[in-house]
């Protein structure tokens, strides 16, 4: 029990750089409260004590704020950060190395006693504050959903899921304007986790605006360029009506605001 507790403290320390000491999040840390009396609850639960661990899980919502049934199974080095409002529900199953923000609810789309009604998290998944996920699905390891997200569906390893209903973005897409992406992904995976969840540039929705955006900007570009050459052609031409093939309203200079669109859509 008390290497488990070490290993948790452990845990809050490398991810949180709130915590100043050992002592400090032994004390003061409602979610390393919540973890522990849920352990307590769920080992009554799974030795036919129903009513006690029960109680156990209503004495820890009442302390913490978080509400973990006693049936959920938690894994090792899970940091339930702030937690107040988190919910979890009776067969949601969270992985290790799970961070959970508060507000989040892991609940259940089914009335079906005894089925798989809630979320299966995998190995090292960030839910973002007051996001709610919904339903028997698995999210897979390193996956990350976004605050305020609704999700009902499976996502994918290493995806993200943003709005409501959530969109997956998958790991493959990278925004190619973002250049400090990729360093700050590199710092978040050395401290084992992402602030909220989601990074700038997740939004599956504004990354393809952007791309239909810059593709806009790319054609008026090209035509352009063909408008300018007729004009020349037009010009070094020795007969009348050749020049008068050329339209006066022929446009030869760009004014698509590409970059204006995209600073609306991030």
């Amino acid at each position: 029990m008390f290497s488990r507790l070490r290993e948790d403290i452990a845990c809050i320390r490398e991810r949180d750089p709130a915590a100043r000491s050992a002592w400090e999040v032994l004390t003061c840390y409602p979610g390393l409260h919540a973890i522990v009396m849920h352990r307590w609850a769920h080992a009554c639960w799974t030795h036919g004590f129903l009513w006690l661990g029960r109680f156990i899980s209503h004495l820890n919502r009442f302390f913490t704020g978080i509400e973990i049934h006693p049936g959920a199974k938690v894994g090792r080095r899970v940091f339930i950060d702030h937690g107040m409002g988190v919910v979890v529900g009776e067969t949601a199953e969270i992985g290790d190395e799970c961070t959970i923000y508060q507000g989040v609810t892991l609940g259940g789309t089914s009335l079906t006693r005894g089925a798989k009604r809630h979320p299966t998290l995998g190995r090292g998944v960030i839910v973002g504050a007051n996001a709610q996920v919904l339903g028997g699905f698995t999210v897979g390891d390193g996956a990350r959903v976004g605050s305020n997200a609704v999700v009902v569906k499976p996502v994918p390893a290493g995806a993200t899921a943003v709005g409501n209903p959530a969109r997956i973005l998958h790991a493959a897409v990278v925004d190619p304007d973002d250049a400090k992406r990729a360093e700050r992904e590199a710092a978040a995976a050395r401290m084992g986790f992402s602030a909220y969840g989601v990074t700038e540039g997740d939004d599956p929705l504004a990354q393809a605006m952007r791309g239909l955006i810059d593709h806009a900007a790319g054609h008026e570009h090209q035509i352009t360029l063909l408008w300018e050459a007729i004009r020349k052609l037009a010009g070094e031409a020795t007969t009348e009506s050749a020049r008068a093939c050329l339209p006066q309203d022929a446009q030869t200079t760009e004014h698509f605001d590409a970059d204006g669109l995209n600073r609306l859509v991030k």
